[in-house]
């Protein structure tokens, strides 16, 4: 191998080793998965048309970081804001709800773990990267306005020093501070609940979790409702609809939810959370794709399932199969 393809190698592979802390904190930015990995994307490649300039007077990460930012910056200034369904409306009483597609909003995306949750030794650093890419947090984050979007990322979650952020945004440490109280403010208006921890799952979870894939498949409601609480939540995006609280949803899943009867769930994970593949019969006698769906569990119950529905961006991203044969 030539010298300068030697150096090409390692210039990629030093490049390479920041991917998927990147698709982090893009992700976190712009709260969606495909969008993240573009970003990422682009700021590899502009790193890799301008290294020859970089003069060294901060680390190679931080470098990386700024481009990100700028890229993320310039992709929410152009007016980018995922929302869930529960930021839209109020919740549906059943006897009301109707599948109203909404084309025109930009709905929170779900990511798989290992695209955004980079390996680290420490279980409390793993705890917070958890947390914070969770639906709800990122669903939170999207309240801010960019640069404060940024500075909390930032400070809060990668745990920079006000300096460090300064200088990567090119303002004063008086200003980050202010913009990350003004952030944490605006937090703490639109507080997402705490989850619990669920890397790895302990017995309890592992069980609630067993208990939930028996009592969706065999649709009983009555063992279903036993493991959500009171006022656990339903969404389907792109619809906008959602539920609370076990009469309305066990409602909708016995009305025009039952043509999910027979289905089947295969786990994987999304979001720091349990997630699973969920498979509709199909008339060749298998099992189609028709939803990932992403649970938050608090307090030992299921708070929330978010149901998304569009197979055919998930599936593929999270390397779940086309079809379950019978």
């Amino acid at each position: 191998m030539s010298d300068l393809a030697t150096a090409t190698e390692d210039r990629n592979s030093e490049l390479e080793k920041y991917r998927t802390e990147l698709t982090g904190y893009c992700y976190r930015m712009l709260g969606s998965s495909f969008e993240a990995e573009d970003a990422v994307q682009d700021t590899m490649v502009r790193a890799w048309r301008s290294i020859d300039s970089f003069e060294g007077r901060s680390s190679l990460r931080s470098w990386l970081y700024r481009i990100a930012t700028n890229v993320c910056l310039d992709s929410l200034n152009a007016g980018n804001k995922r929302a869930r369904p529960m930021d839209l409306t109020a919740a549906t009483p059943v006897a009301q709800a109707q599948l109203n597609a909404r084309p025109e909003i930009t709905w929170l995306e779900p990511v798989p773990d290992g695209r955004v949750l980079p390996s680290v030794a420490d279980p409390a650093e793993t705890a917070v990267s958890r947390e914070t890419v969770r639906l709800a947090f990122v669903a939170a984050l999207q309240h801010l306005p960019p640069k404060q979007r940024a500075v909390l990322i930032l400070r809060e979650v990668l745990a920079w020093k006000a300096s460090e952020v300064a200088e990567l945004l090119d303002t004063s440490v008086a200003s980050v501070n202010s913009a990350l109280q003004r952030a944490r403010a605006t937090i703490a208006e639109n507080e997402p609940a705490v989850s619990d921890a669920a890397d790895p799952l302990d017995e309890e979870q592992k069980e609630l979790l067993e208990r939930y894939v028996a009592a969706f498949e065999g649709y009983d409601m009555k063992a279903l409702t036993a493991l959500l609480h009171e006022d656990a939540t339903m969404s389907m995006p792109p619809y906008d609809l959602w539920l609370r609280g076990h009469d309305d949803i066990v409602g909708w899943m016995l009305g025009v939810g039952d043509v999910c009867r027979g289905s089947k769930l295969v786990p994987t994970v999304a979001n720091g959370s349990p997630a699973f593949a969920h498979y509709h019969p199909d008339a060749e006698g298998g099992y189609s794709p028709w939803a990932l769906i992403v649970l938050e569990l608090r307090d030992g119950k299921v708070g929330g399932m978010d149901f998304f529905l569009d197979t055919k961006r998930w599936f593929p991203l999270f390397d779940l199969p086309e079809r379950l044969e019978a």
